[in-house]
């Protein structure tokens, strides 16, 4: 019988983040406190700014974003965001995007798996990717549940079962 396997990965459904940013941008124009305020949020490829004239009006622009990505179901371990910076009279907050899991965060995950997954399963790195393989199914499907209930600080999602 051949090797099981899936891939534990750290992706952003852009689909759902445009969706999450559009909807932000309509309750943020929409929205009474933050008419004639010149409060906005902008996309330039991969960040999203968050401009507006008081530190606390771009906190509560960027907790109206941060709402629509959980909605969404976009875990917010994948926003990274600046702290409101003063640029001449606009405080200015920049948020990215993080993704992939990095090699020594890969590292961690396997290590994990050695020391408290069953002993059947073996793992890979495979660039930002993490391949789990066994014989087992159900070893496979200890080692998800192991991985989800580990305290990562980044998103994880399991792709490729098999």
């Amino acid at each position: 019988m051949a090797d099981s396997s899936f891939d534990i990965v750290s992706e952003v459904d852009r689909m759902e983040v445009d969706n999450a940013f559009n909807q932000a941008d309509r309750e943020i124009s929409t929205r009474f406190d933050f008419k004639n305020t010149d409060s906005k949020i902008e996309k330039s490829g991969e960040k999203v700014l968050i401009e507006a004239q008081s530190e606390e009006k771009a906190k509560a622009i960027l907790e109206v974003f941060k709402d629509k990505l959980v909605k969404r179901q976009v875990s917010l371990k994948h926003l990274e965001s600046t702290d409101p910076e003063l640029s001449g009279k606009i405080y200015k907050i920049v948020c990215t995007l993080k993704e992939g899991i990095s090699t020594e965060n890969a590292k961690k995950i396997a290590k994990k798996i050695r020391d408290e997954g069953p002993k059947s399963v073996k793992t890979q790195i495979q660039g930002e990717t993490l391949r789990v393989t066994s014989k087992d199914r159900d070893d496979l499907q200890t080692t998800i549940a192991l991985v989800k209930a580990g305290d990562w600080d980044f998103a994880v999602q399991f792709t490729n079962y098999r």
